[in-house]
């Protein structure tokens, strides 16, 4: 007896979900092999704020357990960065099948995009944000006090920064794959702009460590960009539809 379509499609979506696990694995044991010279990477912006004011700043360790369960965090970020093709190529994969061959065509501008959109967004918070916003945070008692740092609270913010900047900016790409396929219009985008900016602004206030509208800023106005961004290259989607169409 022939298997239900949704059981299928439930088993197919199991499997992509399995593989991109096994993807994400992979690329923590490469990412593993580097946690060394990727700790010290992500601990630049302290290095920079210890040296603009003159202090001395440590990372400690807490408990034992802290040590492994850092470099296991970095490792599993540095993993979704190199599994990320491979990831959205999955995702990709399960929805093709239902879609025309020249919507098919779509699939490499989309995974580089993808690709290009996250590493921006990671590289966007690491060297316009962080470097503003670790010196400020660490200089804004000046030498009334002397900062000792979990290392495990330290990197997990600074991961979460890296990872959420990197999915906002993906804002562009998917627009431009939900327009084309017609699932998203600009018009719906132009629209509701306003509930955008208060859910954008929502979103830079709980990511941003700082308090101060200075940071707020620095975040909130490159997420409003990327929604304009976003409604422009849904605008050009649509003019290419037609031609597809024809």
């Amino acid at each position: 007896m022939k298997e239900a379509p949704l059981v299928e499609h439930l088993e197919e979506l199991r499997a992509r979900i399995l593989w991109s696990l096994l993807a994400w694995a992979v690329g923590t044991g490469v990412a593993w092999t580097f946690r060394v010279p990727l700790l010290d990477w992500l601990k630049r912006p302290l290095d920079l704020a210890a040296k603009q004011y003159g202090i001395a700043v440590n990372l400690i360790v807490l408990d034992i357990t802290e040590p492994f369960l850092v470099s296991l965090k970095v490792a599993a970020f540095g993993g979704l960065v190199l599994a990320l093709p491979f990831i959205v190529y999955q995702v990709w994969a399960f929805i093709a099948p239902g879609l025309y061959e020249h919507e098919k065509r779509l699939a490499v501008p989309f995974l580089l995009g993808a690709g290009f959109s996250f590493a921006l967004g990671a590289l966007f918070a690491y060297y316009a944000f962080l470097p503003f916003a670790v010196p400020f945070l660490l200089g804004f008692l000046g030498d009334v006090v002397t900062p000792q740092i979990s290392i495990g609270r330290y990197m997990g913010q600074i991961l979460m920064m890296l990872t959420v900047m990197g999915v906002v900016f993906e804002m562009p790409v998917v627009s431009y794959l939900l327009a084309r396929l017609g699932i998203l219009t600009s018009a719906f985008l132009a629209r509701n702009w306003r509930i955008a900016v208060v859910l954008l602004l929502t979103l830079a206030a709980v990511i941003t460590p700082t308090v101060d509208v200075v940071s707020l800023f620095i975040v909130s106005g490159p997420l409003l960009v990327l929604y304009w961004v976003s409604v422009l290259v849904a605008r050009l989607a649509e003019r290419q539809r037609p031609q597809e169409a024809a």
